[in-house]
């Protein structure tokens, strides 16, 4: 899918477990033997990478283009905080 959008030059970065080459936090370091099951591959095309999901991973939710604090603001006349709700 990426390589027909055209992305497929964008490097990979791999999301598991820090404490593993497998996605067994349990298996340290660089054990042997083990099938890597990949559950999804995602893009983060504006950053510029591609990252397959390994195990149980959970990523970070994505930020808007627009920061959230541009909708806020403080009338002056009454001190009243605009744009948190």
């Amino acid at each position: 899918m990426y390589t027909k959008q055209g992305f497929s030059s964008l490097p990979i970065c791999m999301a598991k477990t820090q404490y593993s080459f497998s996605h067994v936090p349990s298996m340290k370091g660089a054990p042997t033997g083990f099938v890597l099951p990949i559950r999804d591959v995602r893009a983060s095309i504006g950053a510029g990478f591609i990252y397959p999901l390994v195990g149980t991973m959970s990523t970070m939710p994505g930020l808007p283009t627009r920061p959230c604090f541009y909708q806020i603001d403080v009338d002056t006349a009454t001190g009243k905080v605009m744009g948190l709700s």
